[in-house]
């Protein structure tokens, strides 16, 4: 995932926003509490995201991928004062804590959670949406954006994450490998599909911005 040396991830980080006091609390504790707390979107992926969400001023924002929270509380830093995200994941087990980090917010009750599968809720959603970030099972990528792009409103953005999937994408393609082999389509969608355009960004493990046509 580490494209650059540390020593450049550390001056970028450095010469980036600071991370609000909210969030590095939460960095600290899902590596305390949580397994695999590298999926964490962390500072300067998170600020990216808050930036992004600043200029675009979404009203309605979908995040697929909740793990810890993270990642939506930076996206709602842009969001209007009227505006609501809604968030999903699988992982019961997370559902408190998530909801303890965002009630420490000041967009608490603006955060909607959804547990289950993705490809389940998002039809049930009726709201068309401002900007969405796609970080869950990359199998799914392709169907999760099937689903999302006629929910989208006219010029809203996709941002889809691990794109690079650790350089996997450049190397030899396992056959075993479906993972890759799906996030390989996908960037060709992302790249050839007329709805959208698209420019891919080498921040941490890849992430892609696409804006609705």
């Amino acid at each position: 995932m580490h494209f650059i040396s540390p020593e450049l991830e550390n001056y970028i980080e450095k010469h980036s926003e600071k991370e609000p006091e909210l969030l590095a609390a939460l960095n600290k504790e899902t590596y305390q509490k949580v397994l695999l707390p590298r999926m964490l979107s962390g500072h300067f992926q998170g600020r990216v995201l808050s930036m992004l969400s600043k200029l675009i001023r979404p009203v309605n924002i979908l995040e697929i991928g909740t793990y810890t929270g993270y990642s939506a509380l930076c996206l709602c830093e842009g969001m209007q004062e009227n505006g609501t995200l809604h968030t999903i994941d699988i992982k019961e087990e997370l559902v408190d804590f998530q909801r303890k980090h965002f009630d420490k917010s000041p967009w608490g009750s603006q955060i909607v959670q959804h547990l289950g599968e993705a490809l389940d809720i998002i039809p049930t959603l009726d709201t068309k949406f401002d900007l969405v970030f796609i970080d869950a099972d990359k199998e799914n990528y392709i169907n999760y954006f099937e689903l999302i792009v006629p929910k989208m409103n006219k010029g809203g953005i996709i941002l889809s994450d691990n794109v690079l999937w650790s350089g996997k994408v450049v190397e030899p393609l396992d056959p075993k490998d479906f993972s890759t082999k799906i996030l390989l389509e996908y960037n060709l969608l992302l790249k050839n599909d007329p709805r959208v355009e698209t420019v891919l960004l080498p921040i941490r493990d890849g992430l892609t911005v696409s804006r609705v046509l």
